[in-house]
């Protein structure tokens, strides 16, 4: 793909919309304060004319808050009605869409999971993205990348954790979900493979490679990485949240399979790698 000014990034101020700037200067963007992509007349009046590729980042991502009365609405609103609407003008104007789903379109007791997996959402969140997924597919001209545990600027995981080891804290956390962690630089550039080499259309799994871990076992490996000196505690989902109200169910399998988009030529980079190097870049931040 070369010509950029043909690219619309939606939701280009959160953690993947930032990467996909970065990745495409010159591509035109908007965000929910230029473009309201869930309201169908703001979308309908924008010019597409000279739009080729839309590469789709906004989510409503809170999977905690989709549980609650306001928060359910917000996110059928985003995930879904919002998917909707994109997908009408790409139908309309020919235009290939990449979308970004989640494995939390699944129930988690597949490992791995495949791109041909039957939906099974068990919260609000999933829900609301397997509407999406499905509205996505519709498309003749569509990516529809399927990713777990994304880490990018602004707050995540890593930098949670490492901001505890910090201060001296020896957290407890979860050894039972396991997966892998996707850095946003890795998903930019699958989503760039896929363009560049004019893939086959479809739905793909992309995170980084390597061996699925628990978030427990990533937090040793992110204290290691840093140098930090705090032990951490290995703990079970039910344990955790115990006693907390409005908690979503989570899927404890979150792998997910990357034979697909490896068989296009895409080579996963291995999370410890992109870990170790974040981990640098944010120790020199």
């Amino acid at each position: 793909m070369t010509d950029n000014s043909s690219v619309f990034i939606v939701g280009a101020n959160g953690q993947l919309g930032l990467a996909l700037q970065a990745q495409y200067p010159g591509a035109k963007s908007a965000d929910i304060d230029t473009l309201d992509i869930t309201d169908r007349a703001s979308v309908e009046a924008f010019d597409w004319s000279s739009i080729k590729t839309i590469l789709n980042a906004a989510a409503f991502t809170n999977v905690d808050g989709a549980e609650t009365d306001e928060g359910r609405v917000a996110a059928w609103k985003v995930n879904a009605m919002a998917v909707s609407n994109l997908v009408r003008m790409a139908l309309k104007h020919d235009i290939t869409l990449v979308h970004i789903s989640t494995d939390y379109v699944f129930d988690g007791s597949q490992d791995p999971h495949t791109e041909d997996e039957p939906l099974s959402p068990l919260s609000v969140y999933g829900q609301s993205k397997a509407a999406g997924d499905i509205l996505v597919s519709l498309l003749p001209k569509h990516y529809l990348l399927r990713t777990s545990w994304v880490i990018g600027e602004g707050k995540n995981f890593v930098r949670t954790m490492l901001g505890l080891g910090q201060k001296g804290i020896s957290p407890a956390v979860v050894a039972d979900q396991v997966g892998r962690l996707t850095f946003t630089s890795e998903l930019v550039r699958a989503i760039d493979h896929l363009l560049t080499h004019s893939c086959p259309f479809g739905t793909y799994n992309v995170s980084n490679g390597g061996q699925a871990a628990s978030w427990a076992d990533i937090t040793r490996t992110i204290f290691d990485d840093a140098k930090i000196d705090q032990s951490v505690t290995d703990t079970t989902t039910v344990e955790y949240y115990k006693g907390k109200k409005g908690i979503a169910p989570r899927p404890l399998k979150s792998t997910l399979d990357l034979d697909k988009i490896r068989a296009t030529g895409f080579n996963p980079r291995d999370w410890r790698e992109d870990l170790k190097a974040y981990i640098g870049k944010e120790a020199n931040s």
